[in-house]
């Protein structure tokens, strides 16, 4: 009896206790969502925010592609849209639709590298138009050796990688290369994962390939850069940040972005996090072997960040060659 007692009393001090501390705050979190090519960025920038705030907040950033994320950044199901261009006018309009403003912030240039395998010891350089015959629609089921492109190749297969049909990239890549955004053959290795196009081409002596400059820093010593001849010198140039940055290595260079609910904007944990994204996008950009853009255009960014601008300095319709002076006179009009 005296045993029950006591457990009794136990149990009611538990309780006691219990009622004693204010009930667990709900977890705050964060959604972002969209390109793989924004994604080391983003990812780099969540980390070190999460390791600042202790495990306060919450930060969760997916890879579905540019136009993906989009789609669920225009249904409110996220709060930070990661892009790889520019908004098109058929995404504002689904945003326009469901309610949802959202301010756009430059985060860092990238090139879009174009590879090859290791083995391969024909390449040496490629034209627009070489690329342009390989991956305009009517190559599909025609050009698929390494001979029809140039003679002096050989006959081998042509094996094909990309990125897929919901990324920025693919839409860039068409726009700059076939001329029109979308606008490429279907025949070929499709991923919004840039791991599965290394993979592919890593693996296949005969492929050719297409994605972020950073993904093909990280992977190095497994792939082969391929020099673009830039149509307007006529020079062959890689992808690297001089050439980037100084505009010369072209049509294959643009600015990327992240794209805030404005809505989202309201909750504390976004404009905090939102912040310290401008704050330390210059490091952690290089860090991640992206590009960064000048000191100005993220003071700019902040800015625009701090005075709520909602809409986009483009006009939703793709755009080729847009350079980093191109962003900073823009940004300084509005």
């Amino acid at each position: 009896m005296f045993k029950k007692v006591v457990l009794g009393m136990i149990a009611l001090m538990f309780v006691s206790m219990a009622a004693s501390f204010p009930v667990m705050a709900v977890e705050k979190i964060i959604r972002i969502d969209g390109s793989s090519t924004v994604y080391p960025i983003t990812e780099a920038v969540a980390e070190e925010f999460q390791k600042a705030k202790r495990g306060a907040i919450k930060v969760t950033v997916g890879i579905s592609g540019t136009g993906g994320g989009f789609k669920k950044f225009c249904r409110g199901e996220t709060d930070i849209s990661d892009a790889s261009r520019p908004i098109l006018k058929k995404e504002m309009d689904a945003c326009k639709e469901q309610g949802v403003e959202y301010i756009e912030l430059p985060v860092a240039y990238d090139g879009l590298a174009v590879m090859v395998n290791p083995k391969n010891t024909w390449v040496k350089s490629m034209t627009v138009a070489e690329l342009k015959k390989i991956w305009e629609p009517a190559a599909q089921g025609t050009v698929t050796k390494w001979n029809q492109v140039r003679p002096k190749w050989p006959d081998a297969p042509l094996k094909l990688y990309g990125a897929g049909a919901d990324s920025g990239t693919f839409d860039y890549f068409t726009e700059a290369i076939v001329g029109k955004a979308k606008s490429s053959r279907g025949d070929f290795t499709a991923s919004e994962d840039d791991n599965v196009l290394v993979q592919g081409i890593a693996g296949d002596k005969n492929a050719l390939g297409f994605f972020g400059l950073a993904y093909y820093e990280e992977n190095r010593d497994k792939l082969k850069l391929v020099p673009v001849i830039n149509p307007k010198t006529g020079k062959e140039v890689l992808p690297a940040e001089k050439t980037v940055m100084d505009g010369t290595y072209q049509p294959l260079s643009r600015p990327i972005f992240i794209y805030v609910s404005k809505k989202s904007v309201d909750k504390p944990e976004i404009k905090e996090f939102v912040e310290f994204y401008l704050k330390n996008a210059a490091k952690l950009v290089k860090q991640v072997k992206y590009v960064p853009l000048p000191e100005k255009a993220y003071k700019l960014a902040e800015e625009r960040f701090a005075k709520r601008k909602i809409g986009t300095l483009f006009g939703g319709e793709a755009e080729v060659g847009v350079m980093i002076e191109d962003l900073l006179e823009r940004e300084g009009k509005k």
